[in-house]
């Protein structure tokens, strides 16, 4: 009657800012297959993760390949516990059990891989949106059915999906609190904005 879910949180360390006290080079030998850079950035080599569950006479064996994001374990969890979460505050997860269990189409068709004050980055279907809220404006569009690497950047063909995909993200940035560190994240941000109040702020002050 146990059930064990093991995963990631985040692709191998590529870059040594991210090594925390590790004294290390430049680089670092990790390798996330063919997927883009690593832990600390929003492309997939830094988000993209393996997971593995286990639940004799529950769960067969063999691969599932579908969208999950970390916030479906606790509703899915939940439910096979008989529990239902509360409704006074909306998840942002969402049962994934027929998904694991089944193989099923995964229900989740977005997915928010993070927003603060120096950037973000939102999935939609097979089109993610990576936008560096800096001083030097980055915005990168990317259809991962075809390019899973991330190399081809089709911002500049499709402006009405880019407009679409960045009002996600300041819509999720009017929404959060701000963090904690907030002056501190900035610092360590090379081409941060200036400091703003909230996330929201710092997105609004780019404009459209």
């Amino acid at each position: 009657n146990t059930i064990i879910v093991f995963q990631s949180d985040n692709g191998g360390v590529r870059d040594a800012m991210f090594a925390g006290e590790s004294k290390v080079g430049n680089s670092l030998p990790a390798d996330n297959g063919p997927y883009r850079s690593g832990k600390g950035t929003l492309y997939e080599g830094g988000t993209r993760v393996c997971a593995l569950v286990n639940w004799p006479g529950k769960v067969k064996a063999g691969d599932v390949n579908g969208l999950i994001h970390v916030t479906d374990i606790y509703p899915t969890l939940a439910g096979l516990a008989g529990a239902r979460p509360t409704k006074n505050k909306p998840l942002d997860g969402m049962d994934v059990w027929e998904t694991i269990s089944e193989a099923k189409p995964s229900p989740r068709t977005e997915m928010v891989y993070n927003v603060d004050p120096t950037g973000g980055a939102i999935r939609q279907g097979d089109t993610k949106l990576v936008w560096a809220a800096g001083v030097l404006e980055r915005v990168e569009l990317f259809d991962l059915a075809a390019d899973k690497s991330e190399q081809t950047n089709l911002a500049d063909k499709n402006p009405d999906k880019v407009k679409e995909l960045k009002g996600k993200i300041v819509d999720i940035a009017k929404q959060m609190a701000p963090p904690l560190l907030i002056g501190e994240a900035i610092k360590l941000t090379f081409g941060a904005p200036p400091i703003s109040a909230d996330p929201a702020t710092a997105f609004n002050e780019l404009g459209d």
